[in-house]
């Protein structure tokens, strides 16, 4: 008797999702606990698990579908039972059971290397990666996949294509045919002209629809404004290179400069609230907690895990935290419950050599903080002009709630906290 695999629970408010990838196909052996199909919602991608082991016997639905919490989208038949819906090649085993076929025809020779993708349906592939095949007649099978579980990715089609045009072709051995039947010549592909443009259309993914439209809506609604301060990185880089040895041997974590920033911003927002508050219809949110959303790259789009109650973690906590979070981030293993709330966003543009630029809030946030790469200009000190490493902050804020001289206040604490750590052990 066949199982039911439903859509499991996708977190809050997420009522449905996008069937991104079927990592099984019918009739393939499927253990229990053992992902099927991947699916995208609006903040993560999420694989579903088999909840018996047995044989995929039927998919209900196809990659690029909508499926709401809940329903059917395949089932599952006992180990070794024949799957409900029968491979081509079946069907026509049967058609040729039931209606003979005429006289055998000689099959005509072909270039194995232009072989139809169709011959290699049988493998699971993504829209991205099936296109990439079809159009540079490669053979998916005898590509060695770097993706999720040893997956193709479309990175690995062209490099695969670009090793077999500019290397030797080796054709594969070919049995003459019949002498009655002389063989036709194969079609050779026409050159692309030299010079051609080629365009690509790819469907946008739930994910990256869910950020334009957070963007967008950002900009709609709130009030927006940025104020830039820059900051001497000095005694930051002073400390971690004196600390940071001893610190990763008692707390097996790397100390990085985020830990100094979520502190640093920890200590403002005690004087300037409303950094950390949201407006709820008619009326201001302040909350006595911090819970910072870190702006991590992953791989289909930027994504905001939340560091919860940031205010009271300890530097390693938080790059614990933050190391965890890097991880999963890079795995596709994030879920809707590490990226729910948040009360203030940190984004490290710097990581990607971003010079200076002016972040969009995330509502219902009211504030964010950007940070950027350090390089060293040239300062005053003590009426000398010298060197330092410096860096460029920036704090984009709702003018609806924050007024300029809260916004510029809340900058230089921070500013002055990493300026001269101390502050962050004596609380000023």
């Amino acid at each position: 008797m066949a199982t039911d695999v439903k859509v499991p629970a996708l977190g809050e408010s997420i009522t449905e999702g996008t069937l991104a990838q079927w990592l099984k196909k019918p009739g393939e052996a499927v253990a229990a606990d053992e992902p099927i199909a991947s699916l995208e919602t609006d903040k993560v991608s999420v694989e579903v698990p088999s909840p018996v082991a047995g044989t995929m016997a039927e998919q209900l639905f196809q990659e690029g579908d909508t499926v709401e919490v809940g329903a059917v989208i395949a089932r599952i038949g006992e180990a070794g039972a024949a799957a409900a819906a029968a491979p081509a090649e079946t069907k026509e085993a049967v058609d040729a059971a039931t209606n003979p076929p005429g006289p055998a025809e000689t099959p005509l020779p072909r270039d194995d290397a232009h072989a139809p993708a169709a011959d290699h349906a049988d493998l699971t592939l993504s829209p991205a990666v099936r296109r990439a095949v079809l159009e540079h007649h490669v053979d998916p099978s005898k590509i060695h996949g770097t993706g999720k579980d040893g997956r193709l990715t479309k990175d690995d089609v062209l490099a695969a294509a670009k090793a077999k045009d500019g290397g030797p072709v080796h054709e594969p051995e070919v049995k003459a045919p019949a002498p009655t039947a002389a063989p036709a010549a194969a079609p050779v592909a026409a050159a692309a002209p030299v010079g051609a443009r080629h365009e690509e259309r790819v469907k946008m993914t739930r994910l990256r629809q869910t950020i334009a439209t957070r963007l967008k809506e950002a900009q709609n609604t709130a009030a927006l404004l940025t104020t830039y301060n820059d900051v001497d990185m000095t005694a930051v880089i002073d400390a971690r290179a004196r600390y940071k040895d001893l610190f990763e041997k008692k707390h097996g974590i790397r100390l990085g400069f985020m830990g100094f920033f979520v502190k640093a911003v920890a200590l403002a927002a005690r004087d300037v609230p409303s950094v950390n508050a949201r407006i709820d219809g008619d009326e201001i949110v302040y909350h006595d907690y911090l819970d910072v959303s870190v702006a991590v790259s992953a791989p289909k789009g930027l994504v905001v895990p939340v560091i919860r109650s940031a205010d009271a973690m300890s530097f390693a906590e938080i790059e614990k935290t933050i190391a965890g979070f890097g991880k999963k981030a890079k795995d596709g293993t994030l879920t809707a419950d590490d990226m729910k709330g948040g009360t203030f966003t940190i984004s490290n543009g710097g990581v990607f050599g971003s010079l200076l630029s002016s972040p969009i809030i995330n509502p219902p946030q009211s504030a964010v903080l950007g940070m950027h790469r350090i390089e060293e200009r040239p300062v005053v000190r003590d009426g000398q002009i010298v060197a330092r490493p410096m860096m460029y902050l920036a704090l984009s804020y709702d003018h609806r709630l924050i007024d300029g001289r809260e916004a510029v206040t809340f900058l230089v604490r921070v500013k002055e906290a990493i300026e001269d750590p101390t502050r962050l052990l004596i609380d000023l």
